[in-house]
């Protein structure tokens, strides 16, 4: 087995399906311009809910050519492969074929025994209309559902394969089956935390010696007929007739909630000598990473402790002094109690600086991502390593005392290193440091 001393981890690909576009290059001209993806909510009747604008993919259909330039074994085998994949399956395996395209590798290229994959997610909910004609099966002269025919008249007429269009691990599988990936394979599903904990876990079995190359996904959604009602019940969305792309606003002291959207992202990680070996584009390295919950004994998720422990965690294992940060990438979600939060933990681990750390959150382009959150965000904080220039805060318009932080402003430099940070609303987070290549 290979030595494990000062393996250092390097990222040599990105691909993502976000709603500021299905290419890197897109993202970042967005993001430069401070261009919101946030739209009118059209997959859903908006009618019939209180939230108006949404951060969907406009350009993400499920059509092969959404998953870029294929090999021709790759494009029968995927294309088969679509009719067992939900649309949050589908755009993670295609933000995986991005990524790997993105980094110059294709089948053959590298050992497939020492190449894996780690895809992060949330529960993934069935469609209502998988079970259409089964319930209609069962339903009485009077319109009522009757359960007891269930196993006899509605489970046949379920498509026997439904379950593999939702099951959390799918992504994982898919990906490594298309690329005949026979290394390390792990799915994780802690919601918002669950990207991030997937570069964590990427980037630790490459150091520890388990892989050379792997692939570290994440998909989600806040965007379904089920699962926007959950979300709408429980937590705080923006809500009311507004522009919809000023409606997400970060640390602002008039934001009213989130905004929901939809996306995955993967990164290509590999160990340096792997990386350079082959002469891959290093675009940054992996330095830290952080993993904490923390809860309140009578109040939920403690959500500014479960911050400070990640950033600490991070930071130290990176060997970053809190000075020395570029940038700080929030998970700036955009409710009262959330944002607040996470500026307290803010101040606590980097109110001594000499000057004020830039805070910038993609999510006030894009929404709530869910599950794939955080590694678009973390895409969009390395796109902003590449071009020397940090994207601003947007709709950040009139500071909120309850929330001290120094927004990033148009003209602001990314520094040489960031830190990336993502939470749960039960006070589970998880954050990684990177930087900049060289």
């Amino acid at each position: 087995m290979p030595s494990t001393a000062i393996r250092r981890v390097v990222i040599t690909g990105m691909g993502l399906i976000s709603p500021l576009g299905t290419r890197k290059e897109a993202v970042w001209d967005s993001l430069a311009a401070g261009r919101s993806g946030i739209g009118p909510l059209r997959c859903l009747p908006a009618e019939d809910l209180a939230i108006r604008c949404a951060g969907e993919v406009g350009d993400f259909t499920g059509d092969i050519a959404d998953f870029g330039a294929l090999a021709k074994e790759q494009v029968r085998t995927i294309r088969k492969g679509l009719k067992v994949m939900c649309r949050e399956i589908q755009m993670g395996v295609a933000a995986a074929q991005l990524a790997l395209q993105d980094a110059r590798l294709k089948l053959g290229d590298y050992d497939v025994d020492r190449t894996g994959v780690v895809y992060g997610s949330d529960y993934i909910m069935s469609a209502p209309e998988e079970f259409t004609e089964g319930v209609r099966s069962c339903l009485t002269s009077d319109g009522r559902f009757d359960f007891a025919r269930w196993a006899t008249d509605g489970m046949p007429k379920v498509t026997p394969l439904w379950l593999l269009k939702y099951l959390p691990n799918m992504p994982a599988s898919h990906v490594a089956i298309y690329n005949d990936l026979r290394g390390p394979n792990n799915s994780i599903t802690l919601r918002e935390a669950s990207a991030l904990l997937a570069v964590a876990e990427a980037y630790c079995t490459i150091v520890r010696g388990h892989a050379e190359i792997m692939i570290a996904g994440a998909t989600g959604t806040r965007l379904h007929p089920l699962r926007t009602v959950h979300v709408a019940l429980q937590e705080e969305c923006a809500t009311g007739a507004g522009e919809p792309e000023k409606m997400c606003r970060p640390f602002d002291l008039h934001r009213t909630g989130m905004v929901l959207g939809e996306g995955a992202g993967a990164i290509v990680v590999e160990e340096l000598g792997t990386a350079q070996a082959r002469g891959a584009n290093i675009l940054a390295e992996i330095v830290g990473f952080g993993s904490s919950a923390a809860v309140h004994p009578t109040a939920g998720g403690d959500i500014r402790q479960a911050i400070q422990n990640v950033a600490c965690q991070a930071l130290a294992k990176a060997g970053i002094e809190p000075g020395q940060l570029g940038h700080y990438h929030a998970h700036g979600l955009a409710t009262r109690a959330c944002d607040e939060q996470e500026a307290a933990a803010v101040g606590a681990v980097f109110g001594a600086r000499n000057q004020p750390l830039p805070v910038t959150a993609a999510k006030s382009y894009m929404g709530n991502l869910g599950a794939a959150g955080g590694l678009v965000e973390l895409i969009a904080s390395v796109l902003a390593l590449q071009h020397d220039t940090l994207f601003p805060l947007l709709n950040y318009e009139t500071p909120d005392p309850r929330c001290p932080i120094r927004a990033a402003r148009t003209g602001d430099q990314p520094g040489d290193s960031f830190l990336k940070v993502s939470v749960t609303p039960q006070g589970q987070a998880s954050a990684v440091a990177v930087r900049r290549a060289g």
